[in-house]
């Protein structure tokens, strides 16, 4: 069966470019007749950029002619979420209080993905200021591309979105405390929260200093792999980057999982109430494949997530009203009321509250550095407890308890370690599933080698819902 132009990785996609059989016009123009086909139903964009998008096509295609190679993104499309400030292009952050924003210089990781050649195709839905829900905001929530009745995932909501449906092989996303893995399961792609320091925020509107990440959603392993390696590396302008050497993430994608030692968190999500049967089964299963290629895999107890999750929160709500702090004075009705809500909250918060989760959160961080993940070569457990929940259920204050994110999440964006979602099964509903697996500090490496090894065996990440006979073929 021939394949179509979507269902290509970046690595294929990279190899048709470089030997004249596609072009990158031709796949950009591809790319934009298919978000004007699909996007009408899932609301991943909230603006598209095709003149900018040909643009940069054009001039992928004459530099790669000319043998001119900046990486494994010369020619592909991509997006970023709307909190990536863009050159000469809003960048709203979904929110009435900066729909005439239009920054002045790039984001880091913009300025990186352009210096290699990537085809910037728009900006993505988010929810406000990378924050919760998008359902009274200035543009229409995205909806997931497997079930457009139900929920994203939050906050980089039009990333899961767009890579889910295939309508980019790359987005960029943010995650605080979830919010690029939790669309990644949600829609059944790839996501990687990067060790924190990892990959420059410069130019990205903050919602928490010290727990906001950048990091890739992506169609398989392989894609993420290779758009780490464009996006990583030190940012001297950038007080929280980290300066160290930026090794090849791809180079061990094939060694397979012999040996390695892993910790699997079970009772971390077993215990959830509320926690989905068909999870806990999809999971387990993904254990077991683990073991079967030969990994050591045995149950391993972290240190306390409640109390992880609950530094997370306080740490998340504080440092979101220092940002807001002013905005919220002087034009508070402009806010989304679930964002005014969730942050207006904290001006009830104290110095010593926020001294003391960042004590305990250290403490925390130690724990399990120097415990589950010193014996263990990664930590695996799941992305989220239940499939995604229909957009219908959602209330119009603070979600429920039952409909409650980054639960299994924002552990690990306290302790800063780096975390990848993939795709390990779907519901009986058709929603996708994910588990999650957790490094040591700096060693995506190893992240995405188990992640590589378990998606060959289980060959279920580039499956894509299908919207109609619209691509053109390969």
């Amino acid at each position: 069966m021939t394949r179509q132009l979507h269902e290509l990785s970046i690595s294929e996609l990279g190899t048709a470019l470089r030997i004249g059989e596609l072009t990158s016009t031709e796949l950009t123009e591809h790319t934009l007749a298919r978000i004007d086909a699909i996007d009408r139903e899932v609301h991943a964009f909230i603006r598209v950029t095709p003149e900018r998008a040909l643009a940069d096509a054009a001039r992928a295609d004459t530099e790669l002619a000319a043998g001119v190679d900046r990486g494994p993104l010369h020619g592909i499309p991509y997006a970023l979420k709307d909190i990536y400030a863009t050159e000469g292009i809003p960048t709203t952050c979904n929110s009435r209080l900066l729909l005439d924003n239009v920054p002045t210089e790039d984001s880091d990781v913009q300025a990186r993905l352009a210096a290699g050649g990537g085809v910037l195709a728009g900006k993505l839905n988010t929810g406000e200021f990378a924050l919760g829900t998008s359902s009274d905001l200035p543009f229409p929530a995205a909806r997931n591309p497997w079930n457009t009745e139900h929920f994203t995932g939050t906050s980089s909501t039009g990333s899961g979105a767009a890579v889910g449906a295939g309508l980019l092989r790359l987005a960029l996303g943010s995650d605080t405390g979830g919010s690029i893995r939790s669309p990644a399961c949600h829609c059944g792609a790839v996501g990687l929260k990067p060790t924190y320091g990892l990959v420059s925020r410069r130019g990205v509107y903050p919602l928490s200093y010290s727990l906001d990440h950048c990091g890739p959603i992506a169609g398989n392993v392989r894609d993420t792999a290779l758009a780490l390696n464009v996006i990583a590396g030190h940012d001297p302008l950038d007080p929280s980057s980290a300066d160290r050497p930026v090794p090849d993430y791809a180079a061990d994608l094939d060694r397979g999982v012999e040996g390695l030692r892993i910790g699997y968190a079970r009772e971390m999500f077993t215990t959830v109430t509320g926690v989905s049967p068909e999870v806990v089964a999809a999971v387990d299963a993904a254990a077991s494949t683990l073991a079967d290629l030969g990994a050591i895999v045995h149950e391993v107890q972290l240190p306390d997530f409640e109390l992880l999750k609950a530094c997370g929160r306080l740490i998340m709500l504080a440092e979101g009203f220092a940002v807001h702090e002013e905005t919220l004075r002087t034009r508070p009705k402009d806010y989304g009321r679930y964002t005014y809500q969730r942050i207006a909250g904290a001006a009830g918060l104290t110095a010593a509250d926020y001294v003391q989760a960042q004590r305990l959160r250290r403490e925390l961080t130690v724990e399990l550095n120097t415990g589950a993940l010193a014996a263990h070569d990664i930590l695996l457990t799941t992305t989220g407890f239940a499939p995604a929940a229909r957009l219908d259920e959602f209330p119009r204050d603070w979600p429920p308890p039952s409909l409650a994110v980054g639960v299994l999440t924002a552990p690990f964006n306290v302790t800063g370690n780096p975390a990848m979602s993939v795709p390990c099964g779907f519901s009986a509903s058709g929603l996708p599933l994910g588990l999650q697996l957790i490094g040591r500090p700096f060693d995506e490496r190893t992240v995405l080698r188990v992640g590589a090894a378990f998606e060959a065996a289980a060959g279920i990440s580039d499956r894509r819902p299908e919207f109609g006979a619209l691509e053109r073929t390969a």
